[in-house]
């Protein structure tokens, strides 16, 4: 059976498989097959010039089994799943490779309670493709359906909902909406809330999502805050899941960052559930031992938010993220959100009456994150040498910080992070990891 799902949906470079116009219309059939009651797909993409090419690709697989498909034009992936949890859908699909360059694409697939697509429905839909039998019609050019502003607006809503109450102080934020889903919603955000902003990175062009900005490359947010003498600076992905913030003397804040000012305010108004909040194996040691020094429990879980949402779920705790600016809040959403991590995060600094260079008072342990390219995926134990090397890091740091050696879910890539108290260390550690890596599997 042929793999198409990763850790985050069905990402690969648009236009190759399984982001092909062929693969991509038996997708649609598999989910057309899966509709209960005439219920529709919602659909929603990014700003990516092949995502209307899949978009079209898709819809014409759901109606060829006689499927109803709704678009929603271009829209961040939280708006489609809340949609899905306050709607009538079966399923929500996300065109969207997130932080990934342009040309590459993805597909994320949500249940109609507006989580990420079950194990169970991935192997239906990966047996669908590998079985279909039928033949595509020749695709011409992209005739997309009409999209409906309806979703836009209710998820608009929904966030400032959040902040019924809240009277913001005078704030001046800039915004970096990474020239993707949130280039036209991220800015109605801040003039709906009343909030001064001055936005950059709102002018896609299909090509120049994330490149050079949003929440993977906040340099240049950090430059346009101390230029124009903003309060604050919020950097989102091209598909609007993830937030980086960087506070009024330019300084870059991550998800860790996020987790710790929104959980301490949480637990000291008595909204954070089982005193706990959720984190991957990424999230550095400092902010461990912040959490336990404010009483709050901090559960690792692997990468990915999809893992993030379950672990929470499981021990019914409301806040939880990803140290690269997934953060989920529970309460309002089933999924990472940006915007909404944006607004919680306003709404953490009014109670306080702190900006947010007085609240990030995380300190993280040095950490080094390198990517080796690779040709294949073994697992790690059946390489010695990659074994021997990872093995002799931990030896070396004995317990006084972190080796995680893992392949990304979505990219041909392993990706290695040491963290000790020690730079020189750690960057002679990952050395050999990396070098390790590259003599067995590396690709030329």
């Amino acid at each position: 059976m042929s793999k198409l799902f990763g850790t985050d949906g069905i990402r690969g470079r648009a236009g190759s498989f399984p982001l092909d116009p062929s693969t991509v219309w038996k997708i649609g059939r598999a989910l057309g097959r899966n509709l209960g009651d005439g219920s529709p797909v919602l659909i929603g993409r990014d700003t990516r010039a092949s995502s209307l090419h899949l978009e079209c690709a898709l819809v014409e697989g759901i109606q060829s089994v006689s499927g109803i498909a709704i678009c929603a034009g271009v829209i961040p992936t939280p708006a489609i799943a809340f949609a899905m949890s306050r709607e009538n859908y079966s399923f929500g699909v996300m065109l969207s490779a997130s932080h990934n360059p342009f040309e590459d694409n993805g597909i994320k697939i949500l249940s109609g309670r507006g989580s990420k697509s079950s194990v169970e429905l991935e192997t239906f839909i990966e047996g669908e493709v590998e079985n279909e039998r039928a033949k595509p019609p020749e695709v011409q050019a992209p005739s997309p359906l009409e999209p409906d502003p309806l979703y836009e607006n209710i998820y608009l809503e929904h966030l400032t909902t959040t902040l019924r109450g809240v009277e913001l102080p005078d704030w001046r934020i800039a915004l970096d909406c990474a020239n993707g889903a949130t280039y036209e919603i991220g800015p109605r955000l801040l003039s709906a809330l009343g909030v001064p902003n001055v936005v950059m990175s709102n002018k896609p062009d299909g090509k120049n999502i994330n490149a050079g900005c949003g929440s993977t490359n906040p340099e240049g947010l950090a430059a346009l805050v101390l230029e124009e003498k903003c309060d604050l600076g919020a950097a989102v992905d091209g598909d609007g899941d993830r937030l980086i913030l960087v506070d009024e003397q330019g300084n870059i804040a991550n998800g860790d960052s996020i987790l710790l000012i929104c959980g301490r305010w949480m637990k000291q108004v008595g909204t954070l559930a089982e005193d706990s909040l959720v984190a991957t194996v990424m999230s550095n040691m400092a902010l461990e031992v912040a959490l336990k020094q404010l009483g709050i429990n901090l559960h690792r879980t692997a990468v990915g938010d999809k893992f993030v949402a379950e672990e929470m779920k499981r021990r019914r705790v409301n806040l939880g993220g990803e140290q690269s600016g997934h953060v989920i809040f529970s309460d309002y959403a089933t999924t990472g959100d940006g915007l909404l991590t944006l607004v919680q995060l306003l709404r953490a600094m009014t109670a306080s009456g702190k900006r947010l260079s007085e609240l990030n008072s995380l300190e993280p342990y040095p950490q080094i994150l390198l990517n080796v390219r690779v040709s294949r995926k073994p697992t790690i134990d059946e390489i010695p040498s990659l074994s021997a090397a990872i093995k002799e890091a931990e030896n070396v740091l004995d317990g006084n910080g972190r080796v995680l050696v893992r392949y990304s879910g979505t990219e041909p890539l392993l990706r290695i992070m040491i963290e000790g108290p020690e730079r020189e260390i750690i960057e002679s550690l990952a050395k050999n990891i990396c070098e390790s890596a590259q003599k067995t599997i590396g690709s030329s």
